[in-house]
């Protein structure tokens, strides 16, 4: 690889990250794209500053922890992909689709969302991908499974909580999962193919058990168990798809 090739990956997943956190920072809140703000004061600030994690000028907040995370893990991702021989993913494809991952992880850890303007972008970038690893039929195949088990699941998920609420006498606020999780689950589809999603499906099932299982017992012995306790599901597809698309 050449410096130049460096620099250029370098450059592009600083920026990558820059754009991942101002979408993360403003499409829940506001739905749409602005010039970047404070989080504290909400003073306007310089694209300069925002790219290079500067502190506020006017109150001298300084950037979340995440700001810095994501840009500096795109960074090494991007590197990542950029130094080593891809097996499944083409290196562009490899980059998009980090990209989009981390979007998507960022923002329903952070608010239990997952928008819909991003899972189309996701369809497109999922079917584009898909086209070329496993053709026109197991792509279409692969999308309309994900949607499905997990449209199922959603369902049974709604079912349960309108019986526990009526017996309970007071609704249940939280659900296992929401419908975003189910457009994210037919966008991986479309990425893994058919039948390349039920081992995604199947991996995220069980990480998201273990996990939820972890989280319940660790509120039961500080004794702050509280019943349907929601966990965020769509980083447990995010990875268990990374992991199936982008292992050796």
């Amino acid at each position: 690889m050449t410096i130049v090739t460096l620099c250029i990956l370098l450059a592009a997943g600083w920026m990558t990250g820059a754009l991942i956190n101002l979408l993360a920072d403003q499409l829940p809140v506001i739905r749409r794209v602005e010039a970047p703000v404070c989080g504290v004061c909400e003073k306007r600030l310089g694209w300069l500053e925002y790219i290079f994690l500067e502190q506020c000028g006017q109150c001298g907040a300084g950037r979340s922890a995440r700001s810095h995370t994501v840009q500096w893990l795109m960074v090494i991702g991007f590197l990542a992909i950029g130094l080593t021989t891809p097996v499944r993913l083409l290196p562009v494809e490899g980059l998009i689709v980090l990209a989009f991952f981390t979007l998507v992880f960022v923002i329903d850890l952070e608010h239990r969302l997952i928008l819909q303007p991003v899972s189309l972008a996701g369809a497109l970038i999922g079917g584009t991908v898909g086209l070329r690893l496993h053709g026109l039929w197991d792509t279409i195949i692969g999308g309309a499974a994900g949607f499905g088990i997990m449209l199922c699941l959603y369902f049974m998920g709604e079912f349960f909580a309108r019986a526990v609420s009526k017996r309970r006498g007071q609704p249940v606020e939280e659900v296992a999962l929401g419908f975003g999780d189910v457009t994210l689950s037919g966008v991986l589809g479309l990425m893994l193919g058919w039948p390349g999603i039920t081992a995604g499906l199947l991996f995220a099932i069980l990480a998201g058990g273990l996990v939820s299982a972890f989280i319940l017992a660790r509120m039961w012995l500080r004794k702050q168990y509280q019943a349907f306790t929601a966990v965020p599901y769509a980083p447990f597809l995010i990875l268990s798809a990374a992991f199936l698309l982008f292992r050796p």
